[in-house]
């Protein structure tokens, strides 16, 4: 697991003063220590570190901490046993006295107040803190659709440097995304950007974030039809039938989306993996499985109804001959009954969706 650096920062960073401060000790033999200044005392813990094989992320210090931390290891050749006991043995004693950390500059105090800025708040921060930043790294992490927007206008040249520094798999979903003839052209533009210098692509890069940073800030995360799907998830059939219907007379391609971001138990057929579903099943309480069986069995050709069998063909066969049983002996379940299991049906799924255990197949790829 890589280690943080802040602990070995050089004097303009935030750890106690002590350890910044040049060293005048003495060995246990009585030979003085020779004095380090806290960049060569850094540059020896981190040799150290290294040394043992720890994965240190360097990367994450300023560039000017960098250049000087590399500088000062070039520049140091030999250090004796003593000298490397006593820096190691003030380092410890420096951390053993740290009382309480703070996150290291605005974007580590941002993510420790994450959800308890306003958005507004939040946003201006945010560009406060990606000022002199890495470009690319706010590209990176900037959605697909939003960079589609940005690079429209953009050269294919451009738009060729910046699929070549973005994550793969983000970069194969931007090029999807992309008309054919535009697509063509983006990827044959990667082949010509061999050649390109360091000064460009950092040019490139602070031209794009700067585009995307200076798009108004949006106080909503999700987009409209996500919203309204959520609300109509959480409503009773009749009512969601009722809705969607009147959003198709309003606007076809809203309503259309609306119906994409809605899951329900009818949905459970062709938006689950099969092989999820004993880790579904693990989550949901069997006497709300077994009403939202025996509410759907009956009409097995309904959308409900193909996602009681669905479930039911995905577990094991002892399993489900039990639970046909128990539905059996239910008798006629009510509507608001049958609702809240299908609720604790789908929340079950939501749960594993969101710790990541599982992932749901999307509409489109149905298609």
């Amino acid at each position: 697991m890589p280690q943080d650096l802040a602990p070995l920062a050089f004097p303009s960073a935030s750890t106690p003063m002590a350890f910044d401060e040049p060293m005048h000790a003495h060995a246990p033999s009585g030979r003085k220590i020779p004095a380090l200044t806290g960049r060569q005392k850094a540059a020896i813990v981190v040799r150290l570190l290294l040394a043992e094989g720890a994965d240190l992320k360097i990367s994450s210090l300023p560039d000017d901490l960098q250049t000087a931390l590399t500088e000062t290891i070039g520049e140091m050749r030999l250090v004796d046993r003593d000298t490397l006991s006593a820096v190691i043995g003030e380092f410890v004693e420096t951390m053993e006295q740290v009382g309480l950390s703070f996150p290291a500059g605005l974007r580590g105090a941002l993510k420790a107040m994450d959800g308890r800025l306003s958005p507004g708040a939040s946003t201006a921060l945010q560009r406060k803190a990606r000022a002199g930043s890495d470009p690319w790294e706010r590209i990176s992490q900037t959605d697909v659709p939003t960079l589609l927007s940005v690079l429209e206008p953009e050269s294919a040249e451009v738009a060729s440097v910046v699929l070549s520094k973005l994550p793969v798999g983000k970069a194969a979903e931007l090029l999807a995304k992309m008309p054919g003839d535009r697509a063509r052209r983006v990827a044959y533009g990667v082949s010509l950007t061999e050649g390109i210098a360091p000064e460009m692509v950092t040019r490139i890069g602070q031209s794009i974030a700067r585009e995307i940073d200076g798009r108004p800030a949006k106080y909503f995360s999700s987009a409209p039809a996500q919203r309204v799907g959520a609300i109509l998830n959480n409503s009773t059939t009749p009512i969601r039938e009722s809705v969607l219907t009147s959003l198709e007379e309003e606007d076809a391609d809203f309503a259309e989306n609306v119906r994409k971001a809605i899951f329900t138990f009818g949905n459970v057929a062709e938006r689950v993996n099969p092989r999820d579903v004993p880790k579904i099943l693990r989550e949901l309480p069997q006497s709300d499985l077994i009403t939202a069986l025996a509410a759907s069995l009956h009409a097995p050709d309904s959308p409900d109804g193909i996602s009681a069998n669905f479930l039911l063909a995905n577990m094991s066969q002892r399993m489900a001959a039990t639970l046909r049983d128990e539905v059996e002996t239910r008798g006629r379940i009510k509507g608001k009954e049958a609702e809240a299991a299908f609720g604790a049906v789908i929340q079950a799924v939501r749960n594993l969706v969101e710790a990541g255990e599982i992932s749901l197949v999307e509409a489109d790829e149905e298609e």
